[in-house]
């Protein structure tokens, strides 16, 4: 048998934080002497306390722990439970990654105001060019991966041929951050494809007021907030919906990759 003293130093617990757990139910000493009132464990404690520990750095509350503990959980429902928990706590950590990199992106949009912008805004006619496209409604522009991932499966499923970079088509005439409107495209030249999911159509030319973003996909939104503003200054609407052209794509989908490259493109005509 181990004092509490000697249990919690194998075990890296605190002595008061023991004392608290067998309140709580969770893990009590094998023996209390009746007159020294002094605590014992077993070294066969070791595993349930393991479990405890587990759990609590993975988010369960210690009511859930409890009734986990004294239910005598399967190893092997112990592990489905854990992996789950670990799938959510990693699936928050990217979520929060995510929303740092919008953070950091609009804090640097704020230091820029007021100077000169870095972007080259240029008129210029753009040809039809005929896509294959997955179109559908996301809740952030960031959430386009199922499309993207839809779209390459119905092409690699054909050995479909590729005749230019892929590009986004967003379709959603008001900005809604919660529901957007968006085609996935590639360009595409070959037979029609069996896959329900993707259409084969030409997008149409015009005019295009154009900006070409060097940076990670989290900082495009400057080029909008460059271009925008221009296209009204110098006597344009946007007639039509926006493009993004990807010339050079995030390596393996990383929306943080610093050396993409992509054009953000406004069809526009002269204002009335």
């Amino acid at each position: 048998m181990l004092k509490i003293g000697e249990f919690s130093r194998i075990s890296q617990v605190p002595v008061k934080t023991l004392r608290y757990y067998e309140e709580l139910g969770l893990i009590s000493p094998a023996r209390v002497d009746a007159f020294t009132n002094y605590r014992y464990y077993r070294v066969e404690q070791l595993p349930r306390l393991n479990r405890i520990l587990a759990l609590k750095e993975l988010g369960f509350s210690l009511e859930e722990i409890r009734q986990v503990a004294n239910e005598g959980v399967s190893l092997e429902n112990l592990r489905g439970m854990l992996r789950l928990r670990q799938a959510e706590q990693a699936a928050q950590v990217a979520e929060a990654q995510e929303r740092l990199a919008r953070v950091e992106a609009r804090l640097r949009l704020i230091e820029l105001e007021g100077l000169v912008t870095h972007y080259d805004i240029v008129i210029k006619h753009v040809e039809a060019c005929r896509v294959a496209g997955a179109r559908g409604v996301v809740p952030g522009y960031d959430q386009q991966g199922p499309l993207w991932a839809a779209l390459y499966r119905g092409l690699g499923a054909q050995q479909a041929h590729f005749t230019g970079p892929c590009l986004t088509v967003y379709h959603e005439d008001e900005l809604n951050e919660a529901r957007i409107d968006l085609e996935v495209c590639q360009r595409y030249d070959g037979p029609p494809l069996t896959d329900p999911a993707i259409t084969i159509h030409d997008l149409p030319a015009g005019t295009m007021a154009c900006a070409v973003h060097h940076g990670p996909y989290a900082t495009l939104s400057q080029a909008y907030e460059a271009a925008l503003p221009w296209i009204e200054a110098n006597g344009y609407r946007v007639v039509g919906p926006a493009r993004d052209i990807y010339l050079r794509a995030a390596g393996n989908g990383d929306q943080n990759d610093a050396d993409c490259v992509t054009e953000v493109m406004f069809p526009v005509e002269r204002a009335a």
